[in-house]
C-alpha cells in the first residue's frame, strides 16, 4: 500500500471538506453506483428507490444515494465526455479508498460496481432504435488511456493493434485503445441485450461523422468502423464515455459496464421519436440485477 501523503493540489476538497467536484463524503457513496450523463436522469432512477438517504449537487454532477429492494445504490450524473469521466471515476475512487483526514490510501481496498446507463447511436443496421446494447468492449478514440502509466496492463493490446491496422487509422488523430468491460457485471446484467464493441468518441459532431457546416477531415471513418471485425465482435454503437470508464475502473480496481438505449441508428438514419419508455425499462432492469 502507498502510504505517501497526497498533496492538497492533487487531491482537492471543497470548503465543506467533501471531494471537490462530486461534493460527497465517503459515507454518502454506495458500492453499487449507476452513472448517467444527464443530471435530469438522476431522479428518473432514484424515483424507484424505497428510501433516499442523501441528495447532493455541484455543477452538472447530481448524486442521490438510497435503497432499492434492500440494496444500497448511488446514482450520479457525470455530464458528457471522457474528460468528465476522468474526473468522476478518479474522485469516486478517492471517496472509496482515500482517508480524507490523513490523505493516504486506506489499508483495505473498496471495490465499486460502476454501471453506466446512457443513450447511444447504433452502427449496425440490425440494431433497432429503442433496443439496448451492453458493451463487451469499448474502443476509445479519445486518447485518454495513454496519460496513465498502467494503460498497457488494462487495454486489449491485440484488439487495439488490429483496430489501428485494419482501419488504417490516421496517425494525426489520438491513438485508439480497446478495453474490456467487467466480466462480473457483464454476466449479471447483459442478458437480453445486444452485445458488442462500443466506440467512444471525443465529440458528438465531427468525431462521430456528423457533417453540418464544419467539414470532416476523415469522412470515411464511420464506414470503416462499421466494417471492422475482430473474431466474433463488431462495433455496435457510438457514445462518449465508456472507454474512459472501463480503463480507469480497471486501473483503480473497480468493475464497470455500460448499457445504452439506442436512440438513433446511424446506418439507417433513424432517430427514436421517444426513447424515454425504453430508458425507464432499462433503469428498472439494471436496478433489479445490480
Amino acid at each position: 500500500m502507498n502510504t505517501q501523503r497526497i498533496p492538497e493540489s492533487q487531491l482537492v476538497f471543497n470548503d465543506e471538506g467533501a471531494i471537490y467536484h462530486l461534493n460527497i463524503f465517503p459515507e454518502m457513496l454506495a458500492d453499487n453506483v449507476i452513472l448517467v450523463g444527464d443530471p435530469n436522469r438522476v431522479p428518473m432512477v432514484s424515483k424507484f428507490f424505497d428510501t433516499i438517504e442523501y441528495r447532493r449537487a455541484n455543477r452538472e454532477i447530481i448524486t442521490h444515494t438510497g435503497t432499492y429492494k434492500g440494496k444500497r445504490i448511488t446514482v450520479l450524473s457525470t455530464g458528457m465526455g471522457t474528460d468528465n469521466i476522468d474526473i468522476v471515476v478518479n474522485e469516486l475512487d478517492a471517496v472509496a479508498n482515500i482517508d480524507f483526514k490523513e490523505r493516504v490510501a486506506r489499508a483495505k481496498h473498496r471495490t465499486l460496481n460502476l454501471v453506466r446507463i446512457g443513450t447511444s447511436g447504433a452502427l449496425q443496421p440490425e440494431i433497432d432504435i429503442d433496443t439496448c446494447v451492453a458493451s463487451r468492449y469499448a474502443v476509445g478514440l479519445d486518447g485518454l488511456a495513454y496519460f496513465y502509466r498502467d494503460y498497457k496492463s488494462v487495454i486489449d493490446n491485440e484488439m487495439t493493434d488490429a483496430f489501428i491496422r485494419d482501419m488504417n487509422y490516421p496517425s494525426d488523430l489520438p491513438k485508439p485503445y480497446v478495453v474490456k468491460s467487467s466480466d462480473q457485471l457483464f454476466d449479471r446484467l447483459a442478458d437480453g441485450f445486444h452485445h458488442g464493441i462500443t466506440a467512444t468518441s471525443p465529440g458528438f459532431y465531427g468525431p462521430q461523422g456528423r457533417d453540418i457546416r464544419a467539414k470532416l477531415n476523415y469522412p470515411e471513418i464511420n464506414t470503416n468502423i462499421e466494417r471492422f471485425r475482430y473474431n466474433e465482435w463488431k462495433v455496435t454503437n457510438f457514445e462518449m464515455e465508456s472507454s474512459a470508464l472501463f480503463m480507469l475502473a480497471k486501473i483503480l480496481g473497480h468493475n464497470a459496464l455500460t448499457v445504452c438505449v439506442i436512440a438513433a441508428n446511424r446506418v439507417l438514419e433513424k432517430f427514436s421519436p421517444n426513447y424515454h419508455p425504453a430508458m425507464e425499462r432499462l433503469i428498472l432492469n439494471v436496478l433489479d440485477k445490480i
